[in-house]
């Protein structure tokens, strides 16, 4: 059947959805405003300045909806860079963002945006705000399957921090970078199961962990305080030391948004932690699940750089 747009008001956007352990991805493919700026972030200023309401349009109601996640692709300084994406979501925008990193790479792929797809793997370099990230999309005859990534350096940034979480008292937690900061905390102190607990019981417990962060710890990053600020909090089940077993979490971000991937970031963010503990060792390995959906996501530590930790 051939449909054609009848006549309308407005202006067209044209999206591809799709979705990566669940975690659902919008792609902004047309429609949508160039983006001035000579360097991704600046760009990233310049949508959330001045385009914000179009976000709202792509995520919310009634044409997405309060856990919607999109990518917009844009213009890269960088000449190794096939595409350049800013993230969106509920609250505003990330600066990275694994399991859309994981779709945009087949993206790019089956769309044609890398020039000689290979096998047994395509790599697909995708700018970041927070970086370059290399994806590893695999393809047989002709057809992508899975998709590793080769994130920007990750760092334990505190560990063993107490604030005062609003309804909890003090509360130990551990501030972790993947491309983005999070809080870790062990759902255990809440008296929750990250894998059976009310979803709504683990998002208040959440939440009141990223305002007390925020308004407790001053962040910063290495490279641009662009990048230095808190993007959620992730309850875990406390199983940190190194297992062939999967280890649970749940990524509660922006605005009280649950993740229903593992968390591509987050996984990263986690390693690097475990990895500053002693907790697993250098090409270790690990699963990680969703305690909202189950899916699983693997991620290990492969390099080292003083104070900065890259991953896979």
């Amino acid at each position: 059947m051939d449909l054609t747009l009848p006549p309308h008001e407005g202006s067209k956007l044209s999206v591809v959805d799709m979705h990566t352990g669940g975690e659902p991805l919008r792609i902004i493919v047309g429609g949508y405003p160039s983006v001035p700026g000579p360097t991704l972030l600046s760009k990233r200023r310049h949508v959330r300045e001045q385009l914000d309401h179009l976000r709202r349009v792509l995520m919310f109601e009634p044409r997405g909806h309060y856990d919607m996640y999109g990518a917009l692709l844009v213009d890269s300084e960088l000449p190794e860079a096939d595409i350049g994406v800013l993230f969106m979501h509920n609250e505003g925008y990330s600066t990275m963002c694994g399991h859309a990193v994981i779709a945009l790479g087949r993206f790019a792929v089956d769309y044609k945006l890398v020039k000689e797809p290979r096998s047994p793997e395509t790599q697909v370099n995708i700018h970041c705000p927070c970086g370059l990230v290399k994806a590893f999309v695999e393809v047989s005859d002709g057809q992508t399957g899975a998709v590793r990534f080769h994130s920007v350096p990750a760092f334990a940034f505190a560990t063993d921090v107490v604030v005062k979480v609003e309804g909890h008292g003090d509360v130990q937690v551990d501030i972790s970078y993947g491309g983005a900061f999070y809080a870790f905390v062990d759902a255990q102190k809440f008296g929750l199961d990250v894998n059976k607990s009310r979803t709504r019981d683990l998002v208040d417990a959440a939440t009141a962990v990223t305002k007390a962060v925020k308004a407790q710890v001053k962040l910063n990053h290495p490279v641009s305080e662009d990048l230095a600020f808190l993007y959620g909090t992730i309850l875990t089940d406390g199983k940190d030391e190194y297992s062939s077993e999967p280890t649970s979490n749940v990524c509660v971000f922006a605005e009280a948004q649950v993740d229903r991937s593992p968390t591509g970031s987050g996984v990263t963010a986690r390693v690097a932690l475990q990895f500053h503990k002693g907790l697993i060792k250098l090409n270790q390995t690990r699963t990680f699940q969703s305690g909202a959906t189950g899916s699983q996501f693997t991620g290990r530590a492969v390099e080292v750089r003083p104070n900065q930790l890259k991953m896979f």
